[in-house]
């Protein structure tokens, strides 16, 4: 099934394997995931489930929202996903259902989306890994300076794209092909090996991974060589007839 969960990234913490391994995982909470409408090739053209999370306040509704949630039956949420799915698994799902963390299976492969730390404003060397130039020895304050950015009379202008300072961080993001190590059915928990993108309290959207799993096939056996047939022994040298006496 393609269809994914809303959360909130709770933090990282750890977990001991069996051999006492220690595994970093990050801890994404995707409690109270409800379904608020079902789309389906008839109506809409396409098949999807569209997934609220978290709660907002009656005020902070506008009408149109608050009539779509109300025809729904589920309390307001402050974020909503769509996600695609088969038209065949839409019958397993109705509006104003819950969908919680049992969906996803230990093991199993995901792509987690958010929104990267901000982190401003940020020079060339922390925003596209520059090199900074020499810090003494008659650099005049120019050790982290992008250098030079001109072009010769032709064309005279510098190229869209150009990679110089600016903003960087508070971008979406997506952390592919993770793997899920502990499902707190209870607690409505998922405990994802790694890191994922953004701060404590950001919301991410974990859905199963997009990437075809890799199979890694033995190299075929080159085919034994036949044997050699054994060498004929080496005929013994005839001596020459002798000669007839005169």
């Amino acid at each position: 099934m393609s269809l994914g969960l809303v959360g909130r990234k709770v933090g990282m913490t750890r977990v001991f394997t069996d051999e006492g391994d220690t595994v970093p995982v990050t801890v994404v909470d995707v409690s109270n995931n409800r379904v608020t409408q079902i789309k389906t090739a008839e109506t809409d053209g396409y098949a999807a489930v569209q997934v609220a999370y978290g709660r907002r306040r009656a005020s902070r509704v506008n009408k149109a929202s608050a009539g779509h949630f109300a025809k729904a039956g589920v309390e307001a949420g402050h974020t909503l996903r769509e996600f695609r799915i088969k038209p065949d698994e839409a019958a397993s799902l109705k509006v104003g259902g819950a969908i919680g963390a049992d969906i996803f299976k230990v093991g199993q492969k995901v792509d987690v989306s958010g929104t990267t730390q901000g982190k401003g404003f940020s020079g060339v060397i922390k925003r596209h890994h520059f090199s900074s130039n020499r810090a003494s020895h008659g650099n005049s304050v120019s050790h982290n300076k992008p250098g030079s950015i001109g072009m010769n009379q032709d064309p005279g202008r510098v190229f869209p794209g150009k990679r110089m300072a600016g903003h960087l961080g508070a971008a979406s993001s997506t952390v592919q092909n993770v793997e899920i190590v502990r499902v707190d059915i209870e607690r409505q928990l998922l405990l994802i090996r790694g890191a994922l993108p953004g701060s404590r309290g950001g919301g991410v959207t974990v859905k199963p991974t997009t990437r075809a799993a890799r199979v890694v096939t033995a190299a075929p056996k080159a085919a034994a060589k036949p044997a050699a047939a054994p060498a004929k022994p080496a005929a013994a040298p005839t001596k020459p007839a002798a000669k007839p006496a005169k």
